[in-house]
């Protein structure tokens, strides 16, 4: 159990590490954001910009988007 807690943290500090240089990344630019993006292809080869971008446009689209109505719940019933 010990060896999967360790995993955990290691993933839970790669995920934080990466959402810090992601938002460097956006306001980066010339030598500073070529840095940040070869510590990012560190830590996760496969990563691209282009899942930047497509994260940016999720998240400006859910942000525009009107907030849906939330439903109210029935009273319990009363037993007799």
């Amino acid at each position: 159990m010990i060896e999967r807690q360790i995993e955990l943290g290691r993933r839970y500090h790669r995920q934080d590490k990466m959402r810090k240089l992601k938002k460097k990344l956006v306001a980066a630019t010339g030598e500073a954001r070529d840095k940040i993006l070869y510590k990012i292809k560190r830590i996760s080869p496969y990563w691209t910009e282009a899942s930047l971008k497509q994260a940016e446009a999720a998240a400006a689209g859910t942000a525009t988007a009107e907030p849906k109505a939330e439903k109210k719940k029935a009273a319990p019933k009363k037993k007799a």
